[in-house]
């Protein structure tokens, strides 16, 4: 019989380039997902190469089977979201997390600080409430959610209140002025350890919608269909893409696109950062495009702040990274911690 050690190469399943706290590394266990959400079994299928799979071209199909990962992996028993609303992958938003959770361990002594003493902001926290959900499971820590979305804050609060487990965990905060970040969102009493956002990442609709167009495009040699129709549907008007939900596959105008794409939103978060320097630890933020940094650097030195650290992440083909800044050098932070400390003993 082969015995196995520890030293044996991963199979070519596993996806490497994941956090290695990432429980998302391995394939798809379809046989468990479905157990677990038996409403994605309709949308699983051999794909070309003869494995299990659901055409990541179909909202519902994705939709369901982020369903049926949350409910899985992390205990969440009723997750949903309005229509042409984002549904994010749910592997690279667990990154992110595992990767801020890292941040934190640097001035902790190596550990990962766990619990409700740790408060995070999630900015532009959208309908399906992801960051929040994933981050509550595997660290323990408190989120407040903030967006401009009415309706989107109204789905995030039904999650809230049909999963009891989380309901003191996480709060929400309406955004009522869309040209702010952080103002009218921080209150003057409040102290966050982190702060995450997932940015607009494009600079208009039609760059949106072209957006759109290439990945579905890229699904569909993937899936090993013909991409032809897909290219040619995507360019129509807004009121055709809002009553087809392939067209608008990627999410809201809000949550896809904004003026000067995402690096003028980054540099505006950057901007308005400085008003609440000593009230967070770290803010972050994704940043998708590696052009966008160059003007996220130049924001960040005429803010002069006190420490700043680009973290690389990947999702298959996707390269992605995330930008975190502090106005507290490195004696404050670890004076940080230990005052946070204190508080929750006391």
């Amino acid at each position: 019989m082969r015995r196995t050690t520890c030293a044996k190469k991963p199979a070519p399943s596993v996806k490497l380039e994941l956090h290695p706290r990432n429980r998302h590394r391995g394939a798809y266990d379809f046989p468990q997902l479905i157990l677990a959400e038996p409403a994605l079994a309709p949308f699983v299928a051999a794909n070309r190469h003869g494995t299990p799979s659901i055409d990541f071209a179909n909202p519902a199909a994705v939709k369901t089977l982020n369903r049926a990962l949350l409910r899985y992996f992390y205990g969440v028993a009723n997750w949903d979201i309005p229509a042409q609303y984002l549904c994010p992958p749910i592997p690279g938003r667990a990154d992110y997390l595992h990767y801020l959770a890292d941040l934190l361990a640097v001035n902790n002594g190596g550990v990962i600080p766990q619990g409700d003493s740790i408060r995070v902001l999630d900015i532009g926290v959208g309908a399906n409430l992801v960051y929040p959900l994933i981050g509550q499971h595997e660290y323990g820590w408190q989120f407040v959610g903030a967006d401009i979305d009415r309706i989107a804050m109204a789905n995030a609060a039904r999650i809230v209140a049909a999963n009891v487990d989380v309901g003191n965990a996480i709060a929400l905060r309406w955004q009522k002025t869309p040209a702010q970040v952080f103002a009218g969102v921080i209150e003057p009493e409040d102290r966050f350890d982190l702060t995450l956002c997932n940015p607009p990442f494009h600079a208009s609709l039609a760059e949106a919608q072209a957006g759109t167009a290439r990945k579905l495009r890229g699904l569909a040699v993937s899936a090993g269909k013909s991409a032809g129709k897909v290219a040619t549907r995507q360019v129509q008007s807004p009121r055709a893409q809002s009553e087809n939900p392939a067209l608008n596959f990627g999410g809201q105008a809000a949550e896809l696109y904004c003026a000067g794409g995402e690096a003028a939103f980054i540099n505006r978060m950057i901007a308005e950062s400085t008003q609440f320097a000593t009230q967070v630890l770290w803010f972050t933020s994704l940043v998708s495009k590696s052009d966008s940094l160059p003007g996220v650097y130049r924001a960040l030195k005429q803010a002069d702040v006190r420490a700043s650290k680009t973290t690389a992440m990947a999702q298959g083909q996707k390269q992605s990274r995330f930008v975190a800044w502090s106005f507290l050098d490195q004696e404050q932070q670890i004076e940080w911690r230990r005052l946070q400390w204190c508080r929750v003993q006391k």
